[in-house]
């Protein structure tokens, strides 16, 4: 019979939108995490045909009161010992921000050792995509309760209200923005033609690059923040984690991109998840407390 001590390996509840074609959201995060081992408690916060990236369609969200009481469902159910950490998403409303904060402060309540992941998905390069509701309840609400964050860079220079151009200026708006642990996606790279994933902590920062890839297909935020967590669920260190999730994730999307497809073709390189091939640049960063000390 299972139980709290099982050695099962600890599931994830995912919080995210769906979509029925495509790998984005709650598509993306469940597969990657199932492939590498995790139960997965699947939450849509929204649902639509396809990305809207590929033009208007139907969207549903869930009414406030209904995604709200299935949330307290989830909170009281008898199999919550399995849940080892939560990972949120692309939310429909500021008020499913709410929910999820209630969520997440009752897990830690129970077991201080649960991570939560908070993806912050509300805009690009463009700019907000989401309304600033919304946008200002995720930074307000679930940031704060994050142990990692996983913002793309124009996210998050809109958390801290500031053009972030160089790695400096990303680790510095990273400590602000608050999470211990930040990963911050689209980063900009040393290297020419480059980009990269930064990862920072109170204490160490390092750069993770690649070659820079046009027209990229969406998901890669959500994969990236669904695999980095199931690295360190499995004990990675947080540099090795790093290297290989950007090796994973830049694999996909390398292959994704040769044959031309518009989706992340997941399901077709599902052993990029498990033993990415691609090389990665590695770098260890000068972490700016330590220019504050000399």
């Amino acid at each position: 019979m299972n139980s709290p001590e099982s050695a099962a390996p600890r599931a994830v509840i995912v919080i995210s939108s769906h979509v029925a074609r495509g790998s984005v959201g709650n598509r993306a995060a469940v597969f990657a995490l199932e492939t590498l081992g995790h139960p997965v408690w699947a939450v849509p916060t929204v649902i639509l045909p396809w990305h809207p990236g590929h033009g208007r369609a139907t969207r549903i969200v869930p009414e406030d009161g209904a995604f709200s009481a299935m949330i307290d469902d989830l909170a009281g159910a008898p199999w919550i010992w399995e849940v080892g950490a939560v990972l949120s998403g692309y939310l429909g409303s500021a008020e499913q921000a709410k929910s999820v904060a209630r969520l997440v402060s009752s897990l830690k309540r129970r077991d201080p050792r649960i991570r939560y992941v908070c993806d912050p998905v509300i805009g690009d390069s463009g700019g907000l995509y989401v309304p600033d509701a919304l946008a200002r309840a995720i930074r307000d609400l679930l940031l704060p309760l994050a142990d990692i964050a996983t913002p793309n860079r124009y996210e998050l220079q809109w958390i801290v209200q500031a053009q972030l151009d160089t790695p400096r200026t990303v680790m510095e708006a990273a400590l602000m923005a608050g999470p211990p642990t930040m990963l911050v996606t689209s980063a900009p790279a040393l290297m020419a033609g480059g980009i990269g994933n930064l990862l920072i902590t109170p204490s160490h920062a390092w750069l993770a690059e690649h070659r820079m890839i046009e027209r990229p297909p969406n998901g890669l935020g959500d994969l990236t923040a669904a695999v980095f967590l199931a690295r360190l669920m499995a004990g990675e260190k947080l540099d090795k984690a790093l290297q290989s999730t950007t090796a994973s994730v830049f694999e996909i999307l390398a292959r994704t991109a040769k044959r031309g497809a518009d989706e992340l073709q997941i399901e077709t390189d599902a052993g990029s998840l498990s033993h990415p091939m691609a090389m990665v640049h590695m770098r260890q960063l000068m972490h700016p407390s330590r220019d504050r000390r000399a």
